[in-house]
């Protein structure tokens, strides 16, 4: 990893700007799941993780209460997680249909993943002065994939605050709409591709199919061009 985005990492891990996720995420490192009784949870920010070199950037709200926040990785632990690698597993994307944990040596061909908000809000609620004390550390993951040609982002919360970024950033009253599968150019250029969340619920109600995923992705990797 690059030594900018590793110690950009660190800073991530050690932040402690919210006292209110703080407080929260030592509640779910404590009180753990009765099937994850016996874990030590990461109980800190999770930073973002992959390829430096990306081509395609895939960003969720916040990491889950006993996902991210239990293994310390982005989507990695839980079924929205699962659902979501083995979607890119089917792609060509990830080397492995799962994500276990921070040793399961899993690998991503030219993808980063992260997330908006680096800690687990309560109720996935997040306030606007905590979105706001991450967005720096946001816009500098996003800055450091040089190669950076596409977005993907899942979920409407995790669109509608990325978008919220780039139109500060670039002063721009530019409109954009949510729409699964629907592609638009930020002020940048990088296009960003919008996403359902995998979330149980919405696999469950069919909101979104491992079919509409997979090939989501795989028109992520065309425009992405790797």
């Amino acid at each position: 990893m690059d030594i900018r985005l590793d110690n950009l990492n660190k800073t991530i891990v050690n932040c402690k700007k919210c006292p209110r996720l703080v407080k929260f995420i030592n509640k779910v490192s404590t009180q753990k799941r009765k099937q994850n009784i016996d874990e030590i949870y990461w109980g800190k920010p999770v930073p973002g993780f992959g390829d430096l070199n990306s081509k395609l950037a895939i960003i969720g709200l916040a990491p889950a209460a006993h996902g991210g926040t239990r293994t310390g990785r982005a989507f990695t632990g839980d079924k929205s997680g699962d659902f979501l690698f083995k979607c890119l597993h089917e792609v060509g994307i990830s080397n492995y249909p799962y994500s276990k944990n921070l040793h399961d040596n899993l690998k991503l061909k030219s993808t980063y993943i992260t997330n908006i908000l680096k800690c687990v809000p309560p109720e996935d609620k997040p306030l606007s002065n905590e979105i706001s004390n991450c967005s720096n550390f946001f816009d500098k993951e996003i800055l450091s994939l040089k190669r950076l040609k596409v977005i993907v982002t899942l979920g409407k919360v995790a669109f509608d605050n990325c978008v919220k970024l780039y139109k500060q950033k670039f002063d721009t009253k530019q409109k954009f709409i949510f729409k699964h599968g629907k592609s638009q150019l930020l002020p940048n250029g990088l296009i960003i591709l919008s996403s359902y969340h995998p979330s149980p619920r919405n696999v469950n109600t069919k909101l979104i199919s491992q079919k509409m995923m997979v090939d989501l992705f795989r028109r992520a990797k065309s425009l992405a061009k790797f």
